[in-house]
């Protein structure tokens, strides 16, 4: 038997070798810190037995799949710790994640105290040093040996493989779970590891399942990097929006309200005020848009004709019973149908088009409550929504156009190099989702792609993830903690058209179907608001800073003067604020840094004198005396300009 290893030498054996004898034929060394083996491409088990000529590679914790087989362990300790310290409690599922690992379990939800608890009872289990050892099970026996143990989401789990299937398992020390591996050869195997937090989950993820409680934790191979790790994850947790937004005071949220349902505080609203009219007037006077303003519901009859009522009805808001009312409304989760009315309001020519639709819209969507999360994933929310109908021989050009003005946005936020590209196409082995021929779904994404590749935007593909009615290009980007949302979508539409019975007259005077396309400009103006929030933690650029600039009076003496600074600020539409408390300078200036407004300008005897401000700054700390014509004038062409300043850490505030 010829084992070839991953630096290409070759071992040769004469009867059948587990990976992990191999490993210790190699080195002893080796085999101490073998997490698993690649064989053939497959990570499997260290304990696997080797029968024929193979390719192998021996993993540690420093190879990807290595420290992934470290945290599957864990997770397996973990669950055998729960079930020592809350014996009730029923297992679900404990996999392996690119941070770490979760386990879900039944149960009432875990405090901090808790996971003190088990995390001193896993140390204990750790130290114990149980080999894990793998069996199987026929697929009826597994299930009694389930249900035996009273384990009912392990049964569901094992009801659902083929009938002839041989199940798996894995005994860690007489605790025994159901599962497919690979694992460690002994607990002792786990270095280091923390369980971080606990939230609750839905059983395989299905809000009409039952509500379990996930446990998440981490484990690395060496405490340094525990340490290193959790710092940087103190960091994350300071930079989540959720935090960071509440203690500046942008948003918060209230029970009695309701979940995804957040009330933007001044400073909050003032962002987003800025960003909104920033979108309307380039839209509208830079970019040839028409701007229409169109209820919040509609009768259930205007959704039928979309589809929406047949694909999206479980996600909308729904007022009345169809089989009891004569009218039924929803709140709608779109604008499209309302603004292909303002189209068919008038016959068009071929001549009128493009047209392009754009309306500062609110939207509800039917989130299911464990999804919400501040202010992205929300009930109620509002967009930079547009349409364009446009001729076929337009279509490409203008599809060109509204990437044009994404990108444009992007990188006037600061973003556009934190993004990722997503051809979202249709699935076509679950056609009962969309509407509309294959061939039309084939050319209409082969012409994005086409549009993608001319413009050199890298871009992946992903199946499943189009409209009912359309595949879209999706721009995307991770939250502190790597979770994607999408930011923005441009999409292409040439069936809604037929649905609306909307035309426009062509050169021979017939009626034509026009195409459509759906897209944001910059999207949904909550979700920027968490995403710049977390991007500049709090240090937004200037221009969208809802205070810019602080006036600081040395003391009482000189409040006049500082308020005489700010009016003249006012008049040129800068936002700023005197702070006239009688606490001394140094306090002052040290809660203006902590407000993270970019400017703060001190004010005392000799700037009055010399009709003079002193100026400090975010970007270069103190910046010495100016005439006040002078600072208007640099900081109005900053926030014309939307310039972003680089941040420089001066000396008085590292």
């Amino acid at each position: 038997m010829k084992i070839t290893l991953k630096d290409g030498s070759v071992k040769e054996y004469a009867q059948a070798m587990s990976a992990y004898d191999i490993a210790l034929d190699i080195s002893e060394g080796l085999a101490r810190v073998a997490c698993a083996a690649e064989i053939n491409g497959e990570v499997k088990d260290l304990r696997t037995m080797i029968t024929e000529d193979a390719e192998l590679s021996i993993l540690t914790a420093n190879d990807a799949e290595g420290i992934r087989t470290v945290r599957h362990t864990c997770s397996h300790v973990l669950a055998e710790a729960v079930k020592r310290v809350f014996p009730d409690a029923k297992l679900a599922i404990g996999p392996s994640i690119d941070t770490g690992f979760y386990y879900d379990f039944e149960h009432a939800p875990f405090s901090r105290e808790d996971l003190d608890k088990l995390e001193a009872e896993m140390k204990k289990i750790i130290k114990e040093g149980h080999k894990l050892e793998k069996f199987t099970l026929p697929r009826a026996e597994a299930i009694k040996f389930m249900e035996e143990k009273g384990e009912p989401y392990k049964v569901e789990l094992i009801e659902d493989l083929p009938e002839d299937s041989e199940i798996s398992f894995y005994d860690q020390g007489g605790f025994v779970d159901l599962c497919a591996g690979p694992h460690l050869m002994n607990t002792k195997g786990i270095k280091a590891f923390k369980l971080t937090s606990s939230s609750m989950a839905y059983w395989r993820g299905d809000s009409n399942k039952a509500q379990l409680q996930r446990i998440y934790g981490t484990a690395f191979n060496k405490k340094e990097e525990l340490e290193e790790y959790l710092a940087y994850w103190e960091n994350v947790k300071n930079r989540d929006h959720n935090k960071l937004g509440r203690e500046m005071e942008l948003f918060t949220t209230v029970d009695v309200i309701g979940q995804g349902l957040p009330l933007l505080m001044p400073k909050g609203a003032k962002i987003i005020q800025t960003l909104q009219r920033w979108i309307e007037d380039l839209e509208d006077n830079e970019w040839g848009y028409m701007r229409t303003k169109t209820p919040l519901m509609a009768k259930s009859d205007l959704y039928k004709i979309s589809g929406h009522w047949d694909h999206y009805k479980e996600g909308m808001f729904v007022f009345g019973d169809e089989e009891k009312d004569k009218e039924v409304f929803a709140l709608r989760p779109m604008t499209c149908p309302f603004q292909y009315y303002v189209y068919k309001a008038s016959q068009k020519s071929y001549r009128d088009l493009p047209c392009r639709y754009s309306e500062t819209s609110t939207l509800f969507r039917n989130e299911d409550s464990g999804e919400m999360h501040g202010l992205t994933r929300v009930r109620q929310f509002t967009i930079s929504e547009g349409h364009l109908i446009v001729r076929p021989d337009q279509m490409v050009e203008e599809f060109k156009g509204c990437l044009a003005l994404a990108k444009y946005c992007l990188e006037t936020l600061g973003v556009n190099d934190d993004v990722t590209y997503r051809l979202s196409k249709w699935d076509p082995n679950n056609k009962e989702k969309y509407i509309g021929e294959p061939e039309v779904w084939e050319e209409t994404q082969n012409h994005i792609r086409n549009i993608l590749k001319e413009l050199e935007i890298p871009f992946y593909e992903a199946e499943g993830e189009a409209a009912f009615y359309g595949p879209k290009v999706d721009i995307n980007a991770k939250n502190v903690y790597g979770k994607e949302d999408t930011m923005i979508t441009i999409q292409w539409d040439a069936l809604l058209a037929e649905q609306f019975d909307m035309y426009y007259i062509d050169q021979n005077g017939d009626k034509v179907r026009p195409y459509i396309i759906h897209r944001t400009s910059m999207g949904c103006y909550e979700r920027t608001l968490a995403w710049l929030t977390e991007k500049y933690e709090g240090k937004f650029p200037t221009w969208l800073c809802p205070e810019q600039v602080r006036v600081l009076p040395i003391s009482e003496k000189y409040s006049e003067y500082a308020n005489k600074v700010a009016a003249e600020m006012k008049k040129n539409g800068i936002r700023v604020t005197v702070d006239e408390r009688s606490e001394k300078i140094g306090y002052k200036i040290r809660e203006t840094r902590l407000a993270k407004v970019p400017y703060m300008v001190v004010v005392g005897q000799k700037e009055e004198e010399e009709n003079l401000i002193s100026v400090r700054s975010r970007f270069l700390g103190d910046e010495g005396q100016k005439e006040l014509k002078t600072f208007i004038a640099d900081i109005c062409e900053e926030i014309r300009t939307k310039e972003i300043r680089k941040e420089q850490v001066a000396e008085e505030t590292k």
